[in-house]
């Protein structure tokens, strides 16, 4: 399985641990937290899949 498709599954079943392996513990991981209590999920897993897919970087 290719890594990137990993992270892609990652992002969007548990948002943050997606963001983590993408750009590790950067501000976006801590964005990605708040996302999770703020919106009740669905904007971090935005912001996750965001990250993964325009391979953004720590």
């Amino acid at each position: 399985m290719d890594n990137k498709v990993l992270k892609i599954i990652l992002a969007i079943l548990i948002a943050p641990l997606g963001a983590f392996l993408q750009v590790g513990a950067t501000k976006h991981f801590w964005i990605n937290i708040v996302l999770v209590f703020l919106t009740f999920g669905i904007g971090a897993v935005i912001h996750a899949l965001w990250l993964v897919l325009t391979e953004q970087k720590g």
